[in-house]
């Protein structure tokens, strides 16, 4: 199957996931009685983003322009296995976008959270090219030539022994983080809010760590957190708030309440649903290095970093843990 009619059908695929259409409807109606994390609003949105940042044919040919020859003369493709991860609707798809492209054939185990959504998808596509994308669902991945991993700091262990003698991305745990100055507009911090709010702020790329000046004002973030105020409705959501709100407070440990979020001091990165954790600092230069060198940190928010408001919006170029899947693939032996 020639490049472009693969491009074409990709394009096809994006206006179909911002159709109306009945059976895509009924899809993701059923994904979110499923799984209650992945409510309606959070399925259009990451739909909207995949549609819009990764679909379009324009998007499609710059990023693979520097790849278009090993693509166009990959004569020998190899079995690729992917364990997905599920922590937000459709987050594995950039590695099948990339698993098809490369013209591999893909062996798929999908995350048991997001078992409808992604099998959807690869159905839909399958249909459109059946010469142009090879993928099989398993539930055992083996006997495949090359690995991508995703999973929790357990598991990941577990994918670097098992996967070890062959090419391999195994990805872990990461977050993201923060920096402030105490000059943000309510503006920025209206889109900082959906750096940490959105998903529920299960992915990678939200914000789960503020840092912030000595003297800075957290009153500031009361009318930037509004947006999210519905969050207590949601039975989960609610539950974690209850729960660590009630942990921190017969513990006597410090925090802050702004609900529907929970502020708390510490020096960790990673913080549980409806928690953010936050620190002072007196040396801007000093936190970003240590950042930079941290193997859990996914992306920067900040006035000099990634935007706010786009954290959750990666483009193409951006891949996880900054391993270029789509050059690993066209580069297997």
């Amino acid at each position: 199957m020639l490049l472009e009619e693969k491009i074409e059908v990709l394009g096809k695929l994006g206006e179909y996931m911002q159709s109306n259409d009945p059976e895509w409807t009924a899809i993701k109606k059923r994904a979110s009685l499923e799984n209650p994390w992945f409510t309606q609003q959070f399925i259009e949105v990451a739909a909207d983003h995949i549609s819009q940042m990764y679909l379009q044919p324009d998007r499609l040919w710059d990023w693979i322009k520097p790849y278009r020859l090993q693509i166009e003369h990959n004569k020998t493709p190899r079995k690729v296995g992917i364990v997905m991860a599920g922590n937000i609707p459709m987050v594995g798809f950039h590695d099948l976008l990339c698993g098809w492209l490369s013209g591999h054939e893909i062996w798929v185990k999908y995350a048991s959270r997001d078992r409808v959504l992604m099998p959807f998808l690869a159905k839909r596509l399958q249909e459109w090219m059946p010469k142009g994308f090879s993928t099989k669902e398993v539930e055992l991945l083996r006997g495949c030539d090359a690995y991508i991993a995703t999973g929790s700091q357990n598991t990941s262990r577990y994918f670097d022994y098992y996967f070890s003698r062959y090419p391999h991305i195994i990805r872990r745990n990461r977050t993201s983080v923060a920096i402030l100055d105490g000059t943000e507009s309510l503006s920025d911090l209206k889109l900082l809010a959906k750096d940490i709010f959105l998903y529920f702020g299960l992915g990678c790329r939200n914000v789960t760590k503020l840092y912030v000046p000595a003297d800075y004002d957290f009153q500031t973030l009361v009318p930037a957190v509004q947006d999210f105020i519905y969050f207590m409705d949601h039975r989960s959501y609610r539950h974690n708030f209850d729960y660590y709100l009630s942990v921190y407070i017969l513990n006597h440990e410090p925090h802050q309440l702004i609900s529907p979020l929970i502020l708390k001091p510490d020096q960790a990165l990673f913080s549980p649903v409806s928690v953010v954790l936050y620190e002072y600092y007196t040396d801007k230069q000093a936190v970003l290095q240590t950042l930079i060198h941290s193997s859990d940190i996914q992306c920067i928010v900040g006035k000099e970093f990634v935007p706010f408001g786009q954290a959750q919006f990666p483009t193409l170029q951006d891949y996880a843990d900054g391993i270029n899947t789509l050059e690993f693939l066209l580069n297997l032996p």
